[in-house]
């Protein structure tokens, strides 16, 4: 009877270690969270991808941000205008469907195979893509709309796509020259804020209104449009300055100028 009730207590022993183990596989195995890439597309008159430095620039920066976060099913990818519009400005929404095979018990060969196979339709995807979001880069906007800037309304856009769960990062191909009319708004064009101290403080004041938009902890990247050479009142630093300090008052987890 001992010896019955021994085997029958490794017996769930072993149980319980096994399921314990495939637990473990299992999490090791599952999908890893998703990236959610939000591209915002100046389309203002301040802007113009007709120019060859800024068309080349932009052109590999989104080669870059594609390879970067798509990398498997899940990843998507939307484009957004910036304009007088912007929160209505979405152009190109596109979601990741290659999907790598299970090959928990394939051997070395057929694991090889499943990889190449995986880089083959991944990379298709990447290429159209790439091509879909190069079309609007080029795509002119000859409405009214170009005669204003919109970029605050892009922060219930980024919240949004936080609550989806996924891991956020969000471009700005932008001057980053906020250029509203109106009580309130902000119009770097006629009043840009004249430093950098200037720039935090309206930034700061700002923020306590735009503070109703839970960003979450996106990372954002400013890529700017101006040669190396360009002038401070062409490419002046406090509207940087100014973006910087408000997106890291709304909660960003990194920000970037490129």
């Amino acid at each position: 009877m001992k010896k019955m009730l021994a085997g029958c207590a490794l017996l769930l022993f072993l149980t319980g270690c096994s399921s314990d183990s495939d637990k473990e596989a299992g999490q090791a195995g599952s999908p890893l969270t998703p990236t959610y890439t939000l591209i915002f597309v100046d389309k203002s008159q301040s802007v113009s991808t007709n120019k060859a430095y800024i068309d080349q620039k932009y052109r590999q920066a989104v080669t870059s941000i594609i390879d970067e976060n798509i990398k498997d099913k899940g990843d998507k990818l939307e484009v957004y205008f910036i304009h007088e519009n912007t929160a209505k400005g979405r152009a190109l929404s596109l979601t990741t469907r290659t999907e790598m095979d299970d090959i928990g018990q394939a051997n070395a060969t057929d694991r090889e195979a499943a990889q190449t196979a995986f880089d083959l339709s991944l990379q298709r995807e990447r290429t159209n893509m790439r091509q879909q979001v190069w079309s609007k880069l080029a795509q002119q906007n000859t409405n009214t709309s170009n005669q204003q800037t919109d970029i605050w309304a892009s922060l219930p856009v980024i919240a949004k796509a936080g609550e989806s769960g996924a891991m956020v990062k969000v471009y700005y191909l932008s001057d980053m020259v906020e250029s509203m009319k109106g009580t309130g708004r902000r119009d770097f064009h006629t009043n840009p804020p004249r430093d950098n101290a200037q720039a935090e403080q309206w930034a700061k004041a700002d923020a306590e209104q735009l503070k109703r938009y839970t960003l979450g902890n996106p990372d954002i990247t400013m890529i700017l449009p101006f040669e190396p050479n360009a002038s401070v009142r062409e490419n002046n630093p406090a509207v940087t300055q100014y973006w910087q300090t408000l997106f890291n008052e709304l909660g960003a987890n990194t920000v970037e100028e490129q």
